[in-house]
């Protein structure tokens, strides 16, 4: 008979976020899966578990696939887990779990926490559809494509981010969606954790002013609404977004897609007041 896989849900930052049939799990398993040998073992130090460890990530992922479905077919039985939260949500294991149904060997989700989740929940935006996008491109150009593609979507989108990039990255919001509502969450169930709801121009000026920006953040976008028709003069339109954080030509660029307009046609209806 071949062993079971069971994807293991695991605490985003508080242990005590760690389910009773998880924490049963792992100890019965005679193998766990997971990212970093390191980060588990310190799970499972709190638990006073021993356990063999194998690391399975982006670098090795399709040749340890096929060692760990051979150990399923041979009657083990296995659990993955991720550094934090719920296995495969913008961490590796789908090669794994192919090769385990492919091969016809039971897969068991446990769930538990999941970080893109647990922000919706909390967020005050709505919740009735939503998106998730995983991390957003690095480069600014594949990131603001990236963003306006997903304008057409009629729910609230969730990203992940990393500190170092959540600045630019709301900048990038500024311009693609000046009015939506958003909420950036950071460090969730941990000491630090905290909310920060505004426009993406009110959260830039609020992380902006810190002196250091540290953390795992999540972030969510409220589906944007169709813009009714904007009568008012160009100056003034450009202007309301300028006061959002929305530099000046791309404030231009906006205003001139909401209009129907070239943005030639907006800067020579400019140059002419």
């Amino acid at each position: 008979m071949p062993g079971t896989l069971y994807i293991v849900a695991t605490p985003i930052g508080n242990l005590e976020d760690l389910t009773f049939r998880a924490a049963r799990i792992l100890a019965e398993v005679d193998v766990i899966a997971c990212e970093d040998t390191r980060q588990t073992a310190k799970l499972l130090a709190h638990l006073s578990l021993h356990k063999p460890l194998v690391a399975i990530h982006e670098h090795n992922e399709r040749e340890r696939a096929a060692e760990l479905a051979a150990r399923l077919a041979a009657g083990k039985s296995i659990a993955l887990v991720s550094d934090a939260g719920t296995p495969l949500i913008s961490d590796p294991g789908y090669r794994l779990i192919h090769a385990a149904t492919e091969a016809g060997i039971p897969v068991v989700p446990i769930p538990g926490p999941c970080a893109a989740i647990a922000a919706l929940s909390a967020s005050g935006l709505p919740t009735d559809a939503f998106y998730f996008g995983g991390f957003l491109p690095a480069k600014a150009n594949q990131r603001r494509k990236q963003l306006e593609a997903l304008k057409p979507l009629p729910a609230t989108l969730i990203f992940y981010e990393a500190p170092h990039r959540i600045l630019d990255t709301l900048e990038d919001i500024c311009a693609c969606y000046p009015e939506c509502r958003i909420t950036v969450a950071r460090e969730l169930t941990k000491v630090h954790e905290e909310f920060l709801r505004g426009t993406a121009a009110e959260v830039l000026t609020e992380l902006a002013a810190r002196p250091a920006i540290k953390g795992e953040f999540t972030l969510l976008i409220a589906k944007a609404a169709e813009p009714a028709a904007d009568e008012r003069p160009l100056e003034e339109a450009i202007a309301a977004l300028e006061a959002q954080g929305v530099e000046r030509m791309e404030a231009m660029k906006l205003v001139a897609r909401l209009r129907g307009l070239s943005k030639r046609e907006v800067y020579s209806a400019l140059m002419k007041k």
